[in-house]
């Protein structure tokens, strides 16, 4: 297989609403990702629900939604688009799930206790780990520090009455002057939950344990080597909106780091890091009852990756080098077994053992034109491979493509500039940039994969062209010392837009199913979002905050795209006094009424719900114990969204307890 070079570029536009920022000076603030902090390290009465998931944070910024298939491991949407559309790293990694299905985003194989922050990149803002078209989150793991020799622990128990969860955390870290490590580990066990009304939702159950390791050395004084590693696994997950559950997710995700913070003018970090993951997915429907033939679907995924990012100041030009790559093999299969004895098995490769190499350049400077304003321009280049490794699955896919080769190599390239002005209280800024990606394995590879929401089954098309996107965005905010306001916009005009075309003559594999589908390209598609955010300090203790988001999506023959959200909208109001915090919000959707029909999408009504937390920090000596208890869908209403797969019903009211101790 050929190398590949990648370059990315970036953008910007954030919201900035709950999430909390490090910001610096105003100029830089224009130029940084929206920052969601996250953790149980480090106890803050700012969170209403410190416990929550993962998706349960994530869903707070304007840019991103969640597809859910049940009560775990929904699929995070950046700017209207999945995750084909979209990148997932956890601190700079690229990792690929191994479910066709799309059951096991990146996001469910890590935990709260896990991470200090996600860094959300909009458009190709976020190209710097790889190629995107709606954007990128890095989810980043904890940081550890050289110092003083001190020990720290930390205790988390929390329980969920809305599916009886029950979680229970606990880690502890250790550092010196030469040296630090962080060890830490999550349970949540939950039961079916109920959606309001009081309606048990079947299969929607799950159990998930998550173990992680950091261990730093320093070797000198401006030079460390650190070692991290990830195992999470889930058993007995239940996803209520599809026919098959998981009965094992697993996955296995290490790195070995180093960095150096040179004492030169110019040259100020160098960090390089060669990392390796491997995941495991089972599909089973076992537990379903009339399952009219049982189906075994296994899946594997290993990624061997890299990436050495170089950062520099030359006067007025901040630059940031990233040269990177990664070798993915994914391979999924399926076996349906007859009731009959003795009639044969029926076996295929729904992923025929895709190889995938890449290899990217990417290169970055913020100009600092004036005090009041500055230019980002970055641009990438990557060269990507795949290669169809089973030369059974190769001549499956060669029934529908005789001329298919086995391997086929593209080049990815992206380019984006950005202006940003701050003076006094305004701040202002807007963007330019083009990205292309390459189909995902599903797309170009899959053969016969189901997709319960169109209930078509899919084959891949390998001769399908790069999906490519022009972008423009916007922002205009207003800072004062107790107010803030931001509005942001951007559009998308995607090119040879990746989607399903019914094929009139094949014969669907399962049961049930419309027909078959292969994917093809339409001439474009295009996406438009735009996001007000403010934040008012009414009072001293008291902090009113409030977020609208529309998002509209449609294809050349003005059909509209699926999971676009219609005008929602949050507002929650805070009080914070010394120790105790109390929060109350209200949050919805307005009608669904521009759906997708021909993507399997129907009309969903208009919904409103009230949440409402308390909590309050109890300091005893060097000991800090935070309790927060609160209600979700206060007033028990049973609704479903324009995410959820098959209109399944969103949880009902639901009482929580957060416990964090540490000491």
């Amino acid at each position: 297989m050929k190398r590949i070079i990648l370059i990315s570029f970036l953008l910007l536009l954030f919201s900035n609403i709950s999430a909390q920022r490090n910001a610096q000076d105003s100029l830089q603030l224009q130029h940084i990702p929206e920052v969601i902090v996250i953790g149980t390290t480090k106890i803050s009465t700012q969170e209403n629900k410190p416990l929550g998931s993962i998706d349960e944070y994530l869903q707070k910024s304007a840019k991103v939604d969640m597809i859910k298939r049940g009560a775990y491991a929904w699929e995070p949407l950046i700017n209207g688009l999945p995750t084909e559309r979209t990148l997932v790293s956890i601190d700079g990694m690229r990792i690929f799930g191994a479910c066709t299905d799309k059951m096991d985003p990146i996001t469910s194989y890590i935990e709260v206790s896990n991470l200090m922050e996600a860094s959300i990149s909009s458009g190709q803002e976020g190209a710097c780990h790889g190629n995107t078209i709606g954007g990128s989150i890095d989810l980043k793991r904890n940081k550890m520090t050289f110092g003083q020799k001190k020990w720290n622990f930390n205790v988390n128990s929390g329980f969920e009455t809305v599916n009886n969860q029950k979680i229970f955390g606990a880690g502890t870290n250790f550092k010196t002057e030469k040296f630090y490590t962080d060890v830490n580990f999550m349970t949540r066990d939950a039961e079916n939950y109920q959606a309001g009304e009081h309606i048990e939702i079947p299969f929607s159950q799950f159990q998930k344990i998550n173990i992680s390791g950091i261990t730093g050395v320093k070797l000198g004084e401006n030079k460390l080597v650190e070692a991290a590693v990830i195992y999470d696994k889930a058993n007995d997950v239940g996803y209520p909106a599809l026919p098959m559950d998981v009965s094992i997710a697993e996955a296995l995700i290490t790195s070995l780091k180093f960095q150096m913070l040179p004492e030169g003018k110019y040259l100020k970090n160098w960090e390089t890091k060669i990392y390796y993951n491997t995941i495991m997915h089972r599909m089973d429907d076992t537990k379903r009852p009339n399952v009219p033939i049982h189906m075994d679907m296994p899946g594997w995924s290993k990624t061997y990756g890299y990436y050495s990012h170089l950062k520099a100041v030359l006067g007025k030009h901040h630059l940031l080098a990233n040269i990177n790559g990664f070798y993915n093999k994914s391979s999924a299969e399926m076996t349906m077994y007859p009731e009959d004895p003795n009639e044969k098995l029926m076996f295929m490769l729904t992923w025929p053992d895709v190889r995938t190499l890449a290899q990217a350049a990417y290169l970055e400077d913020q100009i600092n034109l004036d005090e009041n304003s500055s230019l980002k321009v970055s641009a990438s280049v990557t060269m990507h491979q795949n290669k169809v490794e089973s030369e059974f699955g190769l001549n499956s896919l060669q029934i529908f493509y005789p001329d298919m080769k086995a391997e086929k190599t593209r080049v990815l390239k992206s380019f984006a500039a950005n202006y940003a002005f701050s003076k006094n209280a305004l701040q202002a800024g807007f963007g330019l940039g083009y990205g292309d990606r390459a189909p995902s394995v599903s797309e170009a590879y899959g053969f016969y994969l189901f997709n319960s929401f169109e209930k078509y089954d899919y084959i891949g098309n390998p001769h399908l062209k790069n999906e490519s996107s022009l972008e423009a965005n916007a922002f205009i905010g207003l800072r004062k010392e107790k107010f803030n306001a931001k509005i942001s916009g951007s559009y998308f005009h995607i090119s040879d837009y990746i989607v399903g075309k019914i094929l009139e003559n094949l014969v669907p594999m399962t049961i049930g199913a419309n027909g078959v589908k292969s994917y093809t390209s339409l001439d474009f598609a295009n996406v438009f979002n735009v996001s007000l955010s403010t934040e008012a300090q009414i009072a001293e203790p008291l902090k009113w905050t409030t977020q609208l988001v529309y998002t509209r999506g449609q294809d050349n023959l003005k059909e509209n795209l699926p999971f676009m959200s219609p005008f929602s909208y949050q507002t929650s109001l805070r009080l914070q006094k010394n120790n105790f915090s109390a929060d109350v919000s209200l949050l919805g959707n307005t009608k669904h009424k521009d759906f997708a029909p021909i993507y399997g999408e129907s009309e969903t009504p208009a919904y409103v719900l009230v949440n409402a937390s308390v909590g309050y920090l109890f300091k005893i000596e060097s000991s800090r114990i935070l309790a927060k208890m609160g209600a979700e869908n206060l007033f028990d209403r049973f609704y479903t969204t324009y995410s959820d797969w098959n209109q399944i019903p969103r949880p009902g009211r639901n009482f929580f307890l957060n416990l964090n101790f540490t000491w």
